[in-house]
């Protein structure tokens, strides 16, 4: 049996997202699964008398068409085809369009060599890139292009040390690689805009459709998009998904769809493959679905795919395996349609694996050479997401606190805890650096224990391995100096964790278990070890106040000023389906407001808060502050300033004591 893995887009494109990897690690640990080119080998051993392995070996590859999809229309080709489709709407155009429509000749010259440049694979190019006459440069730069005016202006000042040079702060004089591949992206950037501006509204380069998808209750609006007219970019991807079934010739898609921006990506790959091998059978699964489908009841889904998974897929693929050799076999958790209508087959005798059983991910198969980093936020902490090849591991499955009351605490992703080995953990890393040749690792646990975490750093240091990691926390107490020390002897070079609210009161309603004193002492010791800090955080909590809101900006200015942490971002608070909250709603002092009825996607909740806060009143003055403390900007600003821009509402002063965080330090 043949199947095929795939990442639809549009994910992150510096490094594979790494639910294929897992899949396809287990199946190979499991299925003696082997890539397509060692075909032979399976045959040799059924023609030995090995019938039984031959019958349940899998031939399995994975592709990342997130990737694939970008470098096609990133490309000299695919943007001579945005080139010809854009010629014929001027009218109406976006200031991106125009100038690329300007300046279409050296887009094309200089778009192949600038994506190599992030690839890795010509280093030199960063000499001309910083030169500033190779690239076009767009309404990305702006903001470069009014400090070069303004340092113009002021040119013969005493204090002009950089020389007018708005990136020195940055880079200096040294920083050249860098420096480039921050205008690189910048590029990249205005290019994208161009696509979504002037090609396809729904494109964007991290999501793809994600505005169809998002707690859609009805799949009317997909199935417009997937039956209309294709744009471009959906011409593009159904010509890699016909080029994906011919190379591979598989029996089984499996899509993964981790978020709402990959879910029209997936369903128009499926609609492809179903156009073009209605034989093949197509299956969804990913954390998009497991959120999102668990109550889906539309039928026409299946109109493009046959099989709907949900929670971990090592166990219902291994099912729906069998299943396909032998129809009698069971499912788990595994949605089909059955005579026009949507079912849920679970076989109760069927569990999960423990995780020690899973096997190691494996990225075989991927062109790890061809992603592309990208540096669009000066931040160092914040380039992380987008910036470099990181392997993806987790420590344990699911969170060992699981008692947030806006976190999806009843699904198994979260529910069910079980932590790995260390030896195992360290196994598993030593594969993978044999495997890629990278060293980076990005632990992706909803929060990694303080204890599984001191036993990893141990055990690395152990065995001399010498990796570089970073990974997601809860700020607690049990990340003491000597701890945090040890991580970073270990490789950890940056954490994140949720700080949240940053109100005290609000952060024992939601159960986080944590306080703003406590997680300023417990940042700090990360960030003396050298480790950098991210904190969620999170605005519009039912029942927070105006007062709240400002005060936990202060809090915030306040964690930046003392060095506590170097990064942030501030997320609206959502009601989900599965959370305490969505559950209990009265509990938290709110009311469910009255929807339609969900057919297909649902889990965020729409809520009256008595409050009568207008929190979306705040959203751009917070996340304005954040952008110029994330750059040692405003540092000594009022926090009211940050609203001053909206005339006739009154914001209220902070009522924080000013030396709130550094008392917290010298108490600690």
């Amino acid at each position: 049996m043949r199947l095929l893995l795939v990442t639809p887009p549009m994910t992150q494109l510096n490094t594979p997202y790494p639910a294929t990897a897992y899949l396809t690690g287990f199946l190979r640990h499991h299925f003696a699964a082997r890539a397509p080119a060692d075909t032979a080998d399976a045959a040799d051993a059924a023609d030995a008398g090995s019938t039984e392995a031959a019958e349940t070996a899998v031939e399995v590859a994975q592709a990342d068409a997130a990737l694939e999809l970008f470098l096609r229309l990133f490309s000299r080709a695919g943007h001579a085809r945005v080139q010809t489709v854009l010629a014929k709407r001027k009218k109406g155009a976006s200031p991106s369009v125009r100038h690329f429509l300007k300046h279409a000749a050296q887009y094309l010259e200089t778009i192949d060599p600038v994506v190599r440049f992030l690839q890795g694979r010509d280093p030199s190019l960063a000499l001309r890139i910083v030169g500033r006459a190779l690239l076009p440069e767009g309404p990305r730069f702006a903001a470069i292009h009014a400090a070069e005016a303004e340092a113009e202006r002021g040119r013969g000042d005493e204090d002009d040390a950089d020389g007018g040079d708005p990136l020195a702060w940055a880079f200096g004089g040294l920083g050249i690689t860098d420096r480039a591949k921050h205008l690189a992206s910048l590029y990249v950037d205005d290019l994208a805009d161009v696509i979504r501006d002037g090609i396809d509204p729904e494109f964007e380069l991290a999501r793809y459709g994600e505005r169809l998808a998002a707690s859609a209750p009805r799949f009317d609006p997909l199935r417009d998009a997937l039956e209309g007219e294709p744009s471009l970019v959906d011409r593009l991807l159904d010509e890699l998904a016909a080029e994906l079934v011919s190379r591979h010739r598989p029996d089984v898609v499996g899509l993964t769809v981790p978020f709402p921006g990959n879910l029209y990506g997936a369903l128009r790959i499926a609609r492809s493959v179903k156009t073009i091998a209605p034989a093949t059978r197509v299956l969804l699964g990913g954390g998009y679905v497991n959120t999102e489908l668990r109550s889906l009841a539309d039928p026409r889904v299946f109109d493009y795919v046959d099989f709907i998974t949900l929670d971990d897929g090592e166990a219902p693929l291994a099912a729906l395996l069998a299943h396909l050799r032998d129809p009698n076999a069971p499912l788990l958790r595994t949605f089909v349609r059955r005579e026009g209508r949507v079912v849920l087959e679970s076989d109760p005798g069927l569990r999960d694996l423990p995780q020690r059983d899973l096997g190691t991910p494996t990225y075989a198969g991927l062109p790890l050479d061809r992603y592309v980093s990208l540096f669009e936020m000066l931040n160092p902490m914040h380039r992380l997401w987008s910036d470099g090849r990181w392997n993806k591991l987790t420590i344990a499955h699911g969170c060992y606190w699981k008692q947030c009351a806006f976190c999806d605490v009843g699904l198994d992703y979260i529910a069910r805890y079980e932590r790995t080995p260390a030896d195992l953990l360290v196994d598993r890393i030593e594969a993978l650096v044999a495997e890629t040749g990278q060293t980076g690792f990005h632990f992706v646990d909803e929060a990694a224990p303080p204890a599984a975490l001191e036993a990893l750093a141990k055990k690395l240091l152990e065995r001399g391995l010498a990796i570089t990691w970073w990974g997601n926390v809860r700020f607690e107490k049990a990340f003491t100096p000597a701890l945090t020390e040890l991580l970073a002897r270990s490789g950890c070079v940056a954490i994140s964790g949720g700080l949240e609210v940053a109100s005290d009161r609000l952060l024992a309603l939601m159960k986080k278990g944590v306080t703003v004193e406590q997680v300023a002492r417990v940042t700090r010791a990360f960030t003396d070890a050298g480790i950098m800090v991210h904190a969620y955080l999170m605005y519009g909590f039912p029942t927070e106040t105006e007062q709240e809101t400002i005060d936990s900006l202060e809090r915030v200015r306040q964690l930046f000023a003392e060095g506590c942490i170097q990064s942030a971002f501030w997320h609206r608070f959502a009601a989900t389906a599965h959370s305490p909250i969505g559950k209990d709603p009265a509990r938290y002092g709110i009311e469910l407001a009255r929807t339609e009825r969900s057919t297909f996607a649902r889990n965020d909740l729409a809520f009256v808060d008595p409050t009568g806060c207008d929190h979306d009143f705040f959203a751009e003055g917070l996340r304005t502050a954040l952008y110029n403390y994330m750059h040692g900007m405003g540092l000594d600003a009022d926090p009211r300033a940050w609203f001053a821009g909206r005339r006739g509402t009154k914001v209220p002063g902070t009522s924080v004591d000013p030396e709130l965080v550094r008392r917290a330090l010298d108490a600690g």
